[in-house]
């Protein structure tokens, strides 16, 4: 069950009505409404999945209290280290086995031995990424006692299954989340309000950005070969908008929903695309994630502290980890490589924490040198996107080359899409409204709000309803 598909249009409602005129007289029912909720809309996609988020929900909610009743380290240690192995277990089971059965059947290979792995034919359950580190970081922060464990399973399993954010994060934390799972919820119209405004942004988001990049984007990537300069570079351009599109749309949405129910989830987003430097877009791409290794790796490790070898060391270990979790291919590593290569000229130099304010352009030689560094920025993003989206590394290389070395700039026709202005002025616009409201969570709040509502509504029904892509990017790690 997908947000953009009828099946949720139907089923949002529905929870909606009952969690707030059936189920609000106390906290419990409201929250075992929506634990029955998120377990229905997880089994949408294989209900026999569902008993792997069950076990993983129980293995955290135990093994947190036992460490938070155990006197001895020893103990403390065992239930621990047992709730990391068996999370990080399935982890690598379903999602990584066959990635290392593989690399190491071709790595001896290279030595001349011929080795058949054994691979496990298995479909990657939705979501695992995100749900387990929910429950990482639960244990984690009771073992070095940064937060009590939750005794109120019912209370727990919700902020582990909560739908909204379920197969496609926001990562929250318990300290963030738990607090307000934990107390009964009473209507408020204007959050419910912004949380309409900020689905119908993210929709926006989906259907009409990431939904019909997507469709030129796939054009010009399964046939690259025949691309010339122009259409390869816009290939690139093109995927960026799509990812940022699809997955933020959906942070959007998910934020967006939690609103209607009472909760605030974590921001994920926050215009990454107007970045100066590399250091500012992981502050503001996917935040949830890099929060997460900045506390749970990168800190722990030593951080920015000690020498500039360590840096240099934690600076590449946090990106590799955050290239492999989003998935079992060699692309994915090299993008976090890339993104480790970028952000290096400024660690080395002390920079990394620059920019940490919003952008703002005034007519000065600063800002001309703001607008540079954005497109610097967004190019050296783009380029690390291309392996991304490649499927193998010598793919991403031979994108590069033939965009760099064909030279030729003239419009080239899809074989299944024209070639089209209209897709760039339509990014354009786009561009231009997230700069006017790059200050505010989403551009339809404020001032003539009912009359951007009506355009975006109009936008979705007539780009977005015969879109053949319904599938979020983010589903698939």
């Amino acid at each position: 069950m997908f947000f953009n598909s009828q099946s949720f249009a139907l089923f949002l409602p529905i929870v909606f009505v009952l969690y707030w005129f059936v189920f609000n007289k106390t906290k419990n029912a409201q929250n075992a409404l929506l634990i029955v909720a998120s377990y229905y809309f997880y089994s949408c996609w294989d209900w026999r999945f569902l008993f792997l988020l069950v076990f993983s929900t129980f293995l955290d909610y135990y093994t947190g209290i036992q460490i938070e009743k155990s006197t001895h380290e020893k103990t403390r240690k065992f239930w621990f280290w047992l709730s990391i192995s068996v999370n990080l277990g399935f982890l690598g089971i379903f999602k990584y086995y066959n990635f290392f059965a593989v690399s190491f059947s071709e790595l001896v290979g290279g030595f001349g031995f011929q080795v058949s792995p054994l691979l496990v034919q298995v479909i990657l359950p939705v979501g695992i990424s995100f749900y387990t580190f929910h429950g990482l970081s639960y244990v984690i922060d009771i073992y070095y006692k940064r937060i009590k464990a939750e005794r109120n399973f019912v209370d727990y399993s919700l902020f582990v299954s909560y739908f909204p954010l379920l197969v496609a994060g926001p990562i929250e934390r318990a300290t963030h989340l738990l607090p307000q799972v934990k107390v009964k919820r009473t209507f408020d119209f204007d959050k419910a309000k912004e949380g309409i405004y900020q689905i119908l942004w993210g929709l926006l988001k989906k259907v009409v950005i990431a939904d019909t990049c997507a469709t030129y984007a796939n054009a010009i990537f399964d046939h690259q070969a025949g691309m010339n300069s122009l259409s390869l570079l816009l290939g690139a351009v093109y995927f960026a908008f799509q990812i940022y599109g699809d997955f933020s749309g959906y942070s959007d949405m998910a934020l967006g929903m939690s609103k209607l129910f009472g909760l605030d989830l974590l921001r994920n987003f926050n215009y990454p695309y107007f970045s100066r430097d590399i250091a500012e877009f992981w502050r503001r791409w996917h935040i949830s994630l890099s929060s997460w290794f900045r506390d749970y790796v990168y800190i722990p490790l030593g951080g920015s502290k000690g020498s500039k070898a360590k840096q240099v060391r934690n600076v590449f270990v946090i990106f590799l980890l955050s290239g492999f979790w989003h998935g079992a291919n060699w692309t994915f590593i090299a993008w976090g490589f890339i993104n480790a290569l970028y952000f290096l000229p400024l660690l080395l130099r002390d920079k990394n924490r620059s920019n940490l304010e919003m952008v703002s352009l005034h007519w000065n030689w600063n800002s001309f040198k703001d607008i540079l560094r954005m497109v610097t920025t967004f190019g050296l993003t783009c380029l690390a996107w291309i392996f991304f989206r490649a499927k193998t590394i010598q793919g991403a290389f031979d994108y590069i080359i033939q965009m760099a070395s064909n030279r030729k700039f003239a419009p080239q026709y899809l074989e299944n899409e024209r070639y089209s202005y209209e897709i760039l002025l339509l990014l354009a616009v786009f561009i231009a409204v997230e700069w006017r409201y790059r200050n505010q969570l989403e551009p339809l709040s404020g001032k003539y709000s009912w009359l951007k509502v009506g355009v975006c509504i109009a936008a979705i029904v007539a780009l977005g309803t015969y879109s053949d892509y319904k599938e979020f990017i983010y589903f698939q790690f």
